[in-house]
Formats: C-alpha cells, sequence, structure tokens
C-alpha cells in the first residue's frame, strides 16, 4: 500500500516537504517494484532512495544547525539510525533476501512518524531563523554598500 501524500505530512518549510515529497514517490515506486518483484529494479530504487535520503538528512541537519536548533545532535543521530538500517536492507537485498515487503513497512512507518514528530519540533525554529535570514538579506540590498555596487 502506498503512502498518500498529505498536509499532515507538512512541516511548513516548502523546501523540506518536497523533498519529502519526493522520499514518499521513492516508497511508493518501491511499493511498485514490489509487485514486479524484479531484483535489478529493487537494487537501483534502493542506491537511489539511500542517495538521496543521505543528502535530504544532510540538507535539513544544515539548517538545523544553522537555525542554533537544540536538539540537533539528536536528531542526527535518528537519522544515522536510520540510514545504517535502510543500508542494512541494502545489503541483504544485494545478496538475493527477499526484503520488500519488511522494508516498505519500515520505510512507511518511520517516516511518517519521523515527519509528524521529529521534523515538526524543529521545524518553528528552522523557519524563524529562515525569516530572519531573508529579513537581513533584504536589509542589506537597502544598505549604502550594496547601492554603491549596484548603481
Amino acid at each position: 500500500m502506498a503512502i498518500v501524500w498529505s498536509s499532515e505530512l507538512e512541516i511548513g518549510i516548502p523546501v523540506i516537504d518536497a523533498q519529502h515529497q519526493r522520499i514518499v514517490e521513492y516508497i511508493n515506486t518501491l511499493a511498485q517494484v514490489q509487485k514486479t518483484k524484479s531484483q535489478k529494479e529493487l537494487l537501483s530504487l534502493l542506491d537511489e532512495l539511500v542517495d538521496y535520503t543521505l543528502s535530504h538528512f544532510a540538507f535539513e541537519e544544515s539548517l538545523m544547525e544553522e537555525a542554533g536548533y537544540p536538539f540537533t545532535n539528536a536528531h542526527k543521530k535518528v537519522h544515522q539510525l536510520f540510514a545504517k538500517r535502510v543500508v542494512s536492507f541494502q545489503q541483504r537485498a544485494k545478496v538475493g533476501e527477499n526484503i520488500t515487503e519488511e522494508l516498505m513497512h519500515v520505510l512507511k512507518a518511520w517516516l511518517v512518524n519521523h515527519i509528524k514528530r521529529d521534523d515538526h519540533d524543529y521545524s518553528d525554529v528552522v523557519k524563524a531563523n529562515m525569516a530572519e535570514a531573508t529579513k537581513r538579506a533584504k536589509a542589506r540590498k537597502g544598505s549604502w554598500i550594496a547601492r554603491l555596487f549596484h548603481a
């Protein structure tokens, strides 16, 4: 069964919400691959899912660090443990083990719970930091030095 994206999975940071939607698309594609039982497709999809998820985690963590989110290290640890778990599935699939049903269950449960709990927890801090950074950038554009170089 696929994950249906809904507003309750949004954390209000458009770039992160878009990345989460992409991860949901990967999981839903995995559900389709599960039906075809193609090991080649599964391994390729797992490679893409792992790469994309790791880059998402790094981006998300950088936003938290920049915002001074006090639980960044704990959040990173959650990411590391999950990544380790998914890589384990990837290794099991590479030796021919049928992991798709178990993997689907783990991915769906983890992602939804992680977004609703852990990601929602940092969203206000990161949104406030992004708003402040936008304000600072706009103020710099209006400064005399900015006008000097763009006049």
